[in-house]
């Protein structure tokens, strides 16, 4: 198959209309703007609808109702529009209705600055809006993935009948890389009988967030619960690379693995036994891998470009059982090879 060039945020907005997204409501925000300007101009040409929302609140919302209709819907935005989606995200998830909602997430806190940034972990793992709700959230590492996590996302999104997401960042979304497309899916044999499509010889269907008794809404977060047990049990995904030898295990995710990859490299150049677990999805988060991993006595030095929100998952999921070290810079810094190196070294 023919590799091609492509920018991150091109990459995974054509890989969105390949996977079947039909519709796409957004606002201009750097450094995600490649992802609608793509949009605009190749919706049209696969009969689908773009839509520029006159705000984050509003494109939200145009996805809630497009996804409800059984349509596969996406929006995009980076860490302050994100933010303002996350009312609209809850609804969606009470709601159960799927779709995928992309973060290019940049520096912050507060308006923040254009640089990239992982310290939006918290907010796309922990819920972020109100209430006991999850996000299915995916973190690529290439290009390439950026393609194909977003297909997944659709699909895993139809799956549960719940919100994935998408969480990059500025560098990932604006380096370009040699990617595979994937073929165009047909998706007419995807059934949604649960959608608002007109009653066509069907009862009543029903797409709401609202439990006014309590019994209601005991129920929904039941159910909500129930379906977030399955998802941890079979969609846990992550990738490691020289672990069964290695003294130090690196965590980390998206740009960070990168980096932490080649810091890595020095390493092991210098007869230093170091691994790398990078996950895939931060939620589910691959716990269990990282309990195994401490079982058999390997230590960790957590990287990440923030100061410090994984990290407090892999300590919940080492449970005492080793040492976790890490690695962070604030927002607006990217952390080096080097610098990580020199950790590395410290510790061993």
């Amino acid at each position: 198959m023919e590799k091609i060039m492509m920018k991150g945020n091109e990459a995974l907005a054509e890989g969105a209309i390949r996977a079947g997204c039909r519709f796409f409501a957004g606002y201009p925000i750097t450094p995600q703007n490649e992802v609608p300007e793509y949009m605009s101009r190749r919706m049209p040409e696969v009969d689908g609808v773009f839509l520029q929302a006159e705000s984050e609140v509003s494109a939200i919302n145009m996805v809630y109702g497009a996804g409800g209709a059984g349509c596969r819907a996406m929006t995009s935005s980076s860490s302050p529009g994100i933010s303002l989606k996350q009312e609209g995200i809850s609804y969606i998830a009470c709601a159960q209705v799927p779709c995928v909602i992309v973060n290019v997430a940049r520096g912050g806190p507060g308006l923040g600055g254009l640089t990239s940034s992982q310290a939006d972990y918290f907010q796309a793992t922990k819920g972020g809006g109100h209430g006991d709700y999850r996000l299915i959230v995916f973190s690529p590492g290439t290009v390439q993935e950026m393609v194909d996590l977003i297909g997944l996302a659709f699909d895993k999104a139809d799956e549960y009948r719940n919100p994935a997401m998408i969480l990059s960042d500025a560098i990932m979304g604006q380096m370009m890389e040699p990617v595979v497309l994937p073929e165009m899916r047909d998706l007419q044999q995807i059934n949604k009988p649960w959608a608002t499509t007109g009653m066509k010889n069907r009862g009543q269907n029903l797409i709401n967030s609202l439990g006014l008794l309590p019994e209601d809404l005991v129920r929904i977060n039941q159910e909500l619960q129930e379906k977030y047990k399955r998802i941890e049990a079979n969609e846990v995904r992550y990738a490691v690379e020289d672990v069964d030898d290695a003294d130090l295990v690196l965590v980390a995710y998206g740009t960070s693995s990168r980096i932490a990859r080649s810091a890595m490299g020095l390493a092991r150049k210098e007869g230093k036994k170091v691994g790398l677990l990078r996950p895939i999805t931060l939620w589910p988060f691959p716990k269990q891998p990282l309990a195994d991993l401490a079982a058999a006595g390997k230590r960790f030095l957590v990287v990440e470009m923030s100061v410090g929100q994984m990290v407090e998952d892999v300590i919940l999921a080492v449970n005492d059982r080793s040492k976790v070290d890490f690695f962070g810079v604030p927002n607006g810094a990217v952390p080096t090879v080097r610098q990580v190196y020199n950790r590395i070294m410290e510790i061993l």
